[in-house]
C-alpha cells in the first residue's frame, strides 16, 4: 500500500470509527427518543379524539332524553298528534312545539338537525333545518347502541345546507298510542368534524371507528381500509397499536363500546426521525470531506518534499556532478535533510571530479608507459648509424626500410604529448605500410581517401595504425585490400575495410578488452585494447569504435570522433 493510501486510510480510522460509535449509541438513543416522543403525541392525539367525541354523544344522549316523551316536549308532542276538532287549538300546539324544540336546540350550540321521525310512515315532523330530500336512518352506520338508543358514526348530515361530518343519534319517544315515533338529533355544525379533524401532525395522521365488534363504521383512508371491513382481520391482532398494511396504528377504547383508531403511514412515521437521521448523515459526510481534505493537505506536505527528493535523486542518477537544488518547503525536517542531501551531492560530485582526474592520470600513464617503454634517443640513434652503413654499402633497400621505420619511431616516440593530426596519422600509416611490404615482401592494396578539409583536425596520435595492423595480420591475401576513408559530417568519420579472414564476435571482444599485448609479433605490438583505451581517455562516451566482421569475408571498422568548430581548419 502506498503513503497516500495509508494517509487517507488512517485519517479515515481516526475520524469514522470514533464517529460511527457515537453515531450508532446516539441513533439507538435518539431512536428510543423519537419513538416514544412519536407514541405519546399520537396516544395524546387519540385520546383527546375519542373525549370529544365521547362527550358529543353524550350531549346527544341528553337531547334526546328532553326531547322524548318523558320530557316536556314529550307531551306536547302526544298531544299534537292526539285527534283534534279544534284547528286552532291544534295549530297553537304545534307553534308551541316548534318554539320549544327551537329553544331546545338554540340554547345547545352542539346540536345540530334535529326533528321527530314517523318510520311507518317514513315521514318528519318538526325539523329544524331543511332535509335532504330522502330521509333514510337505516342506512347510517350504527356506532353502538345503549338502553333503546341508537348511536351513528361520522356521516354526511342530513341538513339539506350542510354535507359535514356529524354524529347522530335516534332515540325512540314513548307515546302512548303509538310506538313507532322517534326523535333525531344529530350533532353541531361541523363538530366532529372539527373533533376528527384535530391533528398535531399537520394532516399525516388519519382517523378509523370502529363499533364494539371492530367493525369499521368510519373511515379516512377508505382505499386502505374501507367501511364495513372488521380490523382486527387487517391488523391481525386486538393490541393497543400495531403495522398493518404499511401503517402504524394506535387503537383508544371507548366506555360506550365503541373505539377509534388513529392510523399514520409508515413513511410519515419515519419522517421526522428520517429527518435527524439526514442531517446526521449530512454531518458524516462533512465530516468525511473535511477528513479527506486534512488527508489531502498532509499528503501535499509529505509529498512536495518525497517529490522534490525523487527529483534530486533522478538528476544526481543522471549527472552526479550536478549541484544539489537550493529548492525549500519551509518545512524545518525537510528542509534539514534537503540541506544533507545538497552537502551529499557537492561530495558526491568532488568524489567523481576527483575520480574522473585520476583515472584520466592513469591512463595517460599507461599510454606514456607504452609509448616510451624504449629509449627513443638510443633507438633512433642507432638506426641513423644503419642508415648511413646502407647508403655506404649501397644497399637501398635497407636503407629505405630504416628511413620508413626511423621516420614512424620519430613520429610515435619522440614526441611528447598525445595529439597530433589526421594528416600526421595518414603520413606516419604509410611510413607504416612501407615497412609491412618489406618485412612481408608482397604487395597489398592499400587506398587512403581523406577530404583536404579533414587534414588539420586534431587527433589522438597512433590510432590510425593498430586498426591497419588488425587488418593486416587477420588473413590479409596477396590479393587483398585495405581501404581508408576520412569524411567529415557533424562528426570525424573513419572508415577502414578489408577482405581479410574475418573474425569471430568473441576475438573481437578479446581484442578490444585484452589489457596484455598478445601479438608483439607485429609491428609495435600495440593493438585495438590501445585505441580502445584512448579513445575512453580521451572522449569518454562521446567516441564509438564499431568493428564488424564475417569469417571469410572480411572486416569493418569505424570511427566516430566528436569534433569542436574550431576544430576544423580549412
Amino acid at each position: 500500500m502506498t503513503l497516500k493510501k495509508r494517509i487517507f486510510l488512517l485519517f479515515f480510522l481516526s475520524a469514522f470509527i470514533p464517529f460511527i460509535s457515537i453515531f450508532a449509541i446516539s441513533y439507538y438513543t435518539i431512536d428510543s427518543i423519537f419513538v416514544n416522543k412519536i407514541n405519546d403525541g399520537i396516544r395524546s392525539n387519540l385520546q383527546q379524539v375519542t373525549s370529544s367525541l365521547e362527550n358529543s354523544i353524550t350531549n346527544l344522549n341528553h337531547v334526546t332524553q328532553q326531547l322524548s316523551y318523558s320530557g316536556t316536549l314529550g307531551k306536547k308532542l302526544d298531544e299534537v298528534l292526539q285527534p283534534s276538532s279544534n284547528i286552532i287549538e291544534l295549530i297553537e300546539a304545534r307553534d308551541e312545539l316548534k318554539n320549544e324544540l327551537n329553544v331546545v336546540t338554540f340554547t345547545n350550540p352542539n346540536i345540530g338537525l334535529t326533528l321527530y321521525y314517523f318510520q311507518k310512515e317514513g315521514a318528519t315532523q318538526f325539523p329544524n333545518f331543511p332535509i335532504k330530500d330522502r330521509f333514510a336512518p337505516e342506512s347510517l352506520p350504527v356506532l353502538f347502541k345503549s338502553y333503546g338508543i341508537s348511536y351513528y358514526g361520522p356521516h354526511i348530515s342530513m341538513n339539506r345546507f350542510n354535507d359535514q361530518l356529524v354524529l347522530s343519534a335516534m332515540r325512540k319517544v314513548q307515546l302512548p298510542q303509538r310506538d313507532d315515533v322517534y326523535i333525531y338529533v344529530e350533532s353541531g355544525f361541523r363538530l366532529t368534524q372539527n373533533i376528527l379533524g384535530y391533528n398535531q401532525y399537520q394532516g399525516a395522521l388519519s382517523h378509523l371507528i370502529l363499533n364494539g365488534e371492530g367493525q369499521i363504521v368510519y373511515s379516512e383512508i377508505p382505499e386502505t381500509m374501507k367501511v364495513g371491513e372488521n380490523f382486527f382481520s387487517l391488523s391481525k391482532s386486538a393490541a393497543k397499536d400495531g403495522i398493518s398494511r404499511d401503517y402504524h396504528w394506535f387503537k383508544e377504547d371507548s366506555a360506550q363500546n365503541w373505539s377509534v383508531i388513529s392510523v399514520i403511514s409508515q413513511a410519515k412515521y419515519q419522517q421526522e426521525k428520517n429527518q435527524w437521521l439526514l442531517q446526521i448523515l449530512l454531518v458524516a459526510l462533512f465530516f468525511l470531506g473535511f477528513t479527506v481534505f486534512l488527508a489531502w493537505l498532509l499528503w501535499k506536505m509529505v509529498y512536495k518534499p518525497l517529490g522534490l527528493f525523487h527529483s534530486e535523486i533522478n538528476g544526481m542518477s543522471q549527472n552526479p556532478q550536478k549541484a544539489g537544488s537550493q529548492t525549500r518547503t519551509h518545512i524545518p525536517e525537510f528542509d534539514f535533510l534537503l540541506g544533507e542531501f545538497s552537502n551529499m551531492q557537492h561530495q558526491i560530485g568532488d568524489l567523481f571530479k576527483e575520480v574522473q582526474q585520476k583515472e584520466k592520470i592513469r591512463a595517460d600513464l599507461e599510454v606514456e608507459k607504452l609509448l616510451y617503454q624504449i629509449n627513443p634517443h638510443f633507438l633512433m640513434n642507432t638506426l641513423d648509424t644503419v642508415h648511413w652503413l646502407a647508403v655506404m654499402n649501397g644497399q637501398g633497400e635497407i636503407d629505405k626500410l630504416v628511413q620508413s621505420l626511423n621516420k614512424l619511431l620519430y613520429y610515435n616516440l619522440g614526441k611528447l604529448g598525445q595529439v597530433s593530426t589526421m594528416e600526421e596519422e595518414i603520413d606516419a600509416l604509410r611510413q607504416y605500410l612501407v615497412l609491412q611490404q618489406i618485412r612481408y615482401d608482397f604487395e597489398f592494396d592499400v587506398r587512403i581517401s581523406a577530404d583536404d578539409h579533414v587534414l588539420q583536425i586534431p587527433v589522438p596520435r597512433f590510432i590510425l595504425q593498430p586498426l591497419v595492423e588488425n587488418s593486416l595480420y587477420h588473413g590479409l591475401s596477396d590479393e587483398g585490400f585495405i581501404q581508408i576513408e576520412v569524411t567529415l559530417t557533424k562528426t570525424l568519420n573513419i572508415l577502414i575495410q578489408d577482405n581479410g579472414a574475418g573474425m569471430t564476435e568473441e576475438a573481437i571482444q578479446k581484442l578490444l578488452n585484452n589489457r596484455i599485448a598478445e601479438h608483439k609479433k607485429v609491428g609495435m605490438g600495440i593493438g585495438l585494447n590501445y585505441v580502445h583505451r584512448m579513445l575512453r581517455a580521451q572522449y569518454g562516451d562521446q567516441a564509438q569504435l564499431v568493428i564488424e566482421s564475417e569469417l571469410g569475408t572480411g572486416t569493418s571498422i569505424l570511427l566516430i570522433l566528436p569534433i569542436k568548430g574550431e576544430d576544423v581548419r580549412g
